[in-house]
């Protein structure tokens, strides 16, 4: 799933990040509640992870501004208040659900799976992205090619992922390392490069040239090639 992290603890943020990544999610990460509905109103979030006390705004104030909007997704707040009152305040103000700090991943992933099961956008519509003969499964996380499955490994699914939910857009390489290696990771350009590299191997083995190389700025996928 597409997913929006809303935290402004750097450690948490982090953690939160590289654990939902090995799940394969697609993961956008901020740390103010200005940022969150910036992001928020500008892509297709399936979820949005949403700390209650965050600076420039809080989350109870951009859930709702989140609803008031429109957005439709299913929203998770995350927050150290575990009193009744602050659960319910932030159930009518539009969470789904709510986790209390400290969590274990575990939960963290069990109430992920059940806001899928549960949010109103359809999810046949987007379950399947594809090009030429590629297709993946955004619930499943099968990749096949001409029918038969292709084994990814997480950065590479990943990055199949980010092509096809961008396609015929050139992505610069500074994007493509922070979505997959997070903004605070030390990675070249040459590990890009060579993720690149090893997933062509696989989804581009019959000669065609899916993944294009857009000299000094980054990669791109061309839909209509097969």
């Amino acid at each position: 799933m597409l997913l929006l992290l809303a935290e402004d603890d750097k450690r948490l943020g982090n953690l939160v990040v590289h654990m939902l990544k090995k799940e394969k999610h697609q993961v956008d990460w901020v740390q103010n509640g200005e940022d969150a509905l910036l992001f928020a109103k500008n892509s297709n979030y399936d979820l949005i992870i949403l700390d209650w006390m965050m600076p420039k705004k809080d989350g109870i104030t951009v859930c709702k501004e989140l609803r008031s909007y429109g957005y439709d997704g299913a929203i998770l707040m995350v927050t150290a208040k575990d009193g009744l009152e602050d659960r319910v305040k932030g159930l009518d103000y539009g969470a789904d659900d709510y986790i209390v700090k400290p969590f274990e991943f575990a939960e963290l992933f069990a109430r992920i799976r059940a806001l899928q099961r549960r949010i109103s956008k359809p999810l046949v519509q987007d379950e399947i992205l594809s090009v030429g003969s590629i297709q993946l499964n955004v619930v499943t996380h099968v990749v096949e090619k001409d029918g038969q499955e292709i084994q990814l490994t997480p950065k590479e699914y990943q990055l199949l992922e980010l092509f096809l939910r961008n396609p015929n857009q050139t992505l610069p390489r500074d994007l493509l390392i922070d979505r997959i290696w997070g903004y605070e990771a030390e990675v070249s350009s040459n590990n890009l490069d060579a993720l690149v590299r090893l997933l062509r191997k696989k989804i581009e083995d019959d000669g065609s040239h899916l993944i294009q190389n857009i000299r000094g700025v980054g990669y791109k996928i061309e839909k209509q090639t097969v």
